[in-house]
């Protein structure tokens, strides 16, 4: 069983929230909060501040807490998906994309409406918890656990398993 672990970061302001636009293998792009892939050897919010300053040229240097996670299984690729999103304390820099990685392509602060815009057509694990933060955020940590079911990304079918 392949097991992925990935930070994703809150970073907000009078602006809107942050998100931004992931292009992937498959040219099709979209849009999630910073973060990226926990390496082996790092925290979540070490990771999460590496992936930040990568993927914007933002510097996060607290985060506040943790708000929720996600647990995905895809049962027929045998893999798992364990996701952090953290909300930032406070954040400083100019917004600047120069992901070295290539995926994130663009980056935006946006309000409430932006943020159900771009996701229209994200994976629910995705969708889900930030339509939930957008529509009232709230103190204690929320847990998120999905089965997804299809052998390939372009057709997988995610069911919540904890509404």
């Amino acid at each position: 069983m392949r097991e992925w672990k990935v930070a994703g970061g809150l970073l907000a302001d009078e602006r809107g929230l942050l998100l931004g636009a992931n292009t992937r293998r498959n040219g099709s792009i979209d849009w999630t909060t910073p973060g990226g892939v926990v390496d082996d050897g790092e925290s979540p919010t070490e990771a999460l501040g590496r992936e930040v300053a990568e993927e914007t040229g933002l510097l996060v240097p607290r985060w506040q807490r943790l708000c929720w996670t996600v647990s995905v299984e895809f049962i027929e690729m045998e893999m798992t998906l364990d996701v952090e999103v953290h909300l930032a304390e406070s954040f400083t820099g100019d917004l600047i994309i120069d992901d070295p990685d290539g995926i994130v392509t663009a980056a935006e602060f946006v309000d409430r409406r932006g943020v159900v815009d771009r996701l229209v057509g994200a994976s629910m694990w995705v969708a889900e918890p930030l339509h939930d933060w957008t529509a009232g955020s709230w103190s204690d940590v929320r847990h998120y656990d999905y089965a997804a079911h299809g052998s390939r990304p372009s057709d997988l079918r995610a069911e919540r398993r904890n509404p």
